[in-house]
């Protein structure tokens, strides 16, 4: 499956090859936002293996790294492309919303936009960097996991995933505006967290600083 299929983004209008007119669902579509359409899992390994893709040497190891993420998708009647329009948004939609034969998605196919998942992997940040950044953050995980329980470390994981994939940096060198982004905005859109770990997630973020021995920076008022 390429990535170079078209694709009618959230919320817009587009024209279809034989002149009719395609409207995306009134957004009031129920959407269950406590828990992601996919697996924690598929989700990260799609973005990882996207990744890789991005920065393979060859085109032969991008296709394979596209492949492994077809099959990855493909038990789960999903299916993966790059947004470029937007900043470069990798989306993970169910097959059925496929059109192969035209080469677009059908939105009268669409009956809960929650099923898509959309990941952003342009960041502030060199991507380049991405792989080793990502291992540092890793490690850093799983010691509070280790020292401090699952709760916090499912934390400290989604917090790796915003600053790695959003700026390609260390978790412990967030900024307070970058924390603020975290806690407002990411959390809340993109992360699907148990109330346990909504309820320990400002402690969680004290633990990363602590255990990286870096000063908590200020981002509750922002």
């Amino acid at each position: 499956m390429s990535d170079s299929n078209e694709e009618v983004p959230i919320g817009s209008n587009r024209t279809d090859h034989d002149g009719r007119t395609e409207t995306e669902p009134d957004e009031s579509t129920a959407v269950d936002e406590t828990e992601p359409p996919l697996p924690r899992s598929v989700i990260d390994d799609a973005e990882r293996l996207t990744r890789l893709k991005r920065s393979a040497a060859d085109e032969e190891e991008a296709a394979a790294y596209e492949a492994e993420r077809e099959t990855l998708l493909e038990d789960l009647e999903y299916t993966a492309r790059v947004r470029t329009e937007d900043n470069d948004v990798l989306v993970l939609h169910p097959e059925e919303w496929h059109d192969e034969e035209a080469g677009v998605i059908r939105t009268d196919r669409i009956e809960d936009l929650g099923r898509a998942v959309e990941i952003p992997l342009e960041g502030a940040a060199d991507p380049d960097d991405w792989e080793a950044v990502d291992a540092e953050n890793r490690t850093l995980v799983d010691d509070i996991r280790a020292d401090h329980g699952d709760v916090h470390g499912d934390n400290a994981a989604m917090l790796a995933d915003f600053m790695g994939n959003h700026y390609a940096k260390p978790i412990e060198s967030a900024t307070a505006a970058e924390l603020s982004e975290f806690r407002t905005e990411y959390v809340v859109r993109n992360a699907w967290p148990s109330e346990a770990q909504q309820e320990a997630l400002d402690r969680s973020i004290e633990l990363v600083y602590e255990t990286a021995g870096e000063p908590v920076p200020e981002y509750r008022s922002r």
